[in-house]
């Protein structure tokens, strides 16, 4: 799956969290932006109430359920910044699109 289809996905299931914007930067490869403020998933960076950093590979292994959110998180392979209980909400995100 590429990143515009992953987004092709949050944007059909209204995957994003009532409110806030969540930005899931991916580094080199770009980024998603969930806007639950105008509801829309984008492909634009910006400003958000939460930045999740990941890797494109580990993403993959995050939304397809072998690697564990908590584990990605202490070990690194996952970051945030600013509102962590924001971030915390993508675990029900992931639920919408199956993963």
């Amino acid at each position: 799956m590429t990143k515009s289809d992953m987004a092709a996905k949050f944007a059909s299931a209204d995957a994003f969290v009532a409110g806030k914007k969540v930005k899931i930067d991916f580094g080199p490869e770009g980024v998603i932006m969930l806007d639950g403020v105008d509801r829309q998933v984008t492909e634009s960076d910006g400003d958000a109430d939460s930045t999740v950093k990941v890797s494109w590979e580990d993403w993959q292994a995050l939304a397809g359920g072998t690697l564990n959110p908590m584990t990605a998180f202490m070990s690194g392979k996952l970051k945030v910044e600013g509102d962590m209980s924001v971030a915390m909400q993508l675990q029900s995100v992931l639920g919408k699109i199956g993963g």
